[in-house]
């Protein structure tokens, strides 16, 4: 028996070897496929409904190595191709690119965080996203700071996540930091032309705007504006005694009249015109945030873009969903600057909106902890500002949008393609050959409630406004540069999106 031992001793060292070498193998099988709920690098998707900048098309999309690397129409390929993803009559788009988000990692994630916000933002149909400066702490206004943000969501992303930087007092005339933050890789700049109610991330006025787009101009990117200026005489009311009820919306509306937006977009436009061909600018580009106020602002920005200013707007779901007159006493939740105005202003924003007035679409996701929202008191004066929405903002565009009558086309062009180049993102936008694969799929006439039992992913989901809407629109599958990283309720095992540098 001993002689027959030391005989099978190598075979068995031999078999072990061979099993231990597919175990790596496996292993390393596995580790990859854990960015992925489909299993396959090459593969096709198939619908009758494939958004393409040619037009909706029936067929195929063919993936390979996170790249779209060919698109057939439905006679060329039925039946002809193994790994068929096939959606049937499901829409099949090019993912979302938000570009107004706060996920405030790190520093503050318990407010959210990058894990659990590009997971809803996932499950809405949100590929890309592009972080602010602020919330999180310290804010993102160095090469350091920016260095912080890129660490925290390293491995800790499922979709894209790209980076804004801020103009603030202390970098604004330092060209030599400037330059630096956005040699590391920054996709712009963001300022408040009002208190940002972060103490890291001070008001900048026209002076400081102008020194920074002579900075961005060499490098072709955009600043991003909160456009608010202060009154003084009307900020006063905004105390816990003054201009009535704190618990009535009316009262904080009072507070932050039409009249901010205007004067500081009026302020904007003395140093826009900077930005025309030929100006000391030439090159730079100025992007005002959320929209609010759909008359004398919206004018302003219209007249700016016939002389030839290099501008755009963005507006945001809550805006276009919600308006002043439904909002319920003590309810928090809808509070956010500059805040949702009355009915009638809603109706001139969609009009805007679909006559192309107002460029493209953003959430500002704006989360915080339940306890800042003050939800049990109900003080609209005191209590933090900003929408919870990454999750919805695509079914709630095509909910309330359907009074309005707005097509697939502009859903891609607000959402997608307007998107990618004001972050110039050039390889994202469109189901397009040579573009990353980044895709979701949807099924518009679908109907959900969004109540208690529907899977939210954001880390506090108690204080989102949309909490028991009905809403069209329902996404089945999210792909990120190839991999399928949600599918109805759940998100691959692994967070492999990527963070993405401007360059």
């Amino acid at each position: 028996m001993d002689l027959l031992h030391w005989k099978l001793f190598p075979l068995l060292a031999l078999l072990a070897s061979f099993l231990f070498f597919f175990y790596i193998q496996d292993s390393s099988k596995s580790s990859q496929s854990g960015c992925s709920l489909f299993p396959h690098s090459h593969y096709w998707i198939a619908s009758k409904r494939i958004m393409t900048p040619q037009g909706i098309i029936s067929g195929a999309a063919e993936i390979k190595g996170g790249s779209i690397v060919s698109i057939v129409k439905n006679k060329d390929w039925s039946g002809k191709f193994k790994q068929v993803v096939d959606y049937g009559n499901a829409v099949v788009m090019p993912g979302l690119i938000d570009v107004h988000a706060h996920l405030d990692d790190p520093g503050r994630a318990e407010w959210e965080g990058f894990p659990s916000g590009t997971k809803a933002a996932a499950a809405g149909g949100i590929t890309t996203l592009i972080d602010m400066p602020l919330n999180n702490f310290p804010s993102t206004v160095s090469t350091e700071t920016l260095k912080l943000k890129i660490e925290a969501a390293e491995k800790s992303i499922y979709v894209d996540v790209g980076f804004w930087g801020g103009l603030v007092p202390e970098n604004a005339f330092n060209a030599t930091a400037l330059e630096a933050l956005l040699d590391a890789g920054v996709h712009g700049l963001k300022s408040f032309m009002c208190p940002s109610g972060i103490d890291d991330f001070p008001m900048t006025d026209a002076s400081h705007i102008k020194s920074g787009l002579s900075v961005l101009a060499k490098y072709k990117r955009p600043l991003l504006v909160h456009s608010e200026i202060q009154s003084v005489v009307e900020s006063h009311l905004e105390t816990e005694d003054g201009g009535g009820d704190p618990r009535s919306y009316s009262t904080y509306l009072k507070t932050r009249p039409p009249s901010w937006e205007e004067a500081a977009i009026r302020e904007l436009l003395t140093v826009t015109k900077d930005t025309r061909s030929g100006g000391p600018a030439e090159g730079a580009h100025l992007h005002v945030v959320h929209l609010s106020d759909a008359s004398s602002s919206l004018d302003l920005i219209k007249e700016a873009k016939r002389r030839g200013d290099s501008i755009t707007v963005e507006t945001c779901p809550h805006y276009l969903a919600f308006s002043a007159e439904e909002i319920p006493d003590g309810d928090t939740r809808f509070k956010c600057a500059p805040p949702i105005r009355d009915a009638a202003n809603k109706e001139k924003l969609w009009n805007a909106l679909m006559e192309g007035d107002i460029d493209m679409l953003s959430s500002d996701h704006s989360p915080t902890v339940p306890e800042l929202k003050l939800l049990n008191d109900g003080n609209f004066l005191k209590a933090w500002g900003g929408i919870s929405s990454i999750q919805f903002v695509l079914p709630v565009t095509w909910s309330y949008g359907q009074k309005y009558g707005i097509t697939l086309e502009q859903l891609v062009s607000w959402w997608s393609e307007r998107p990618a180049k004001l972050a110039g993102q050039h390889s994202k936008g469109a189901i397009a050959i040579g573009n990353h694969a980044d895709v979701v799929v949807w099924e518009p006439e679908v109907e959900f409630d969004l109540n208690e039992d529907h899977p939210m992913f954001v880390k506090n989901p108690s204080i989102s406004a949309y909490i028991g809407k009905r809403l069209s629109g329902k996404v089945l599958a999210t792909f990120v540069r190839g991999n399928l990283v949600y599918k109805e309720g759940n998100h691959a095992f692994a967070a492999c999106g990527s963070t993405i540098l401007a360059t």
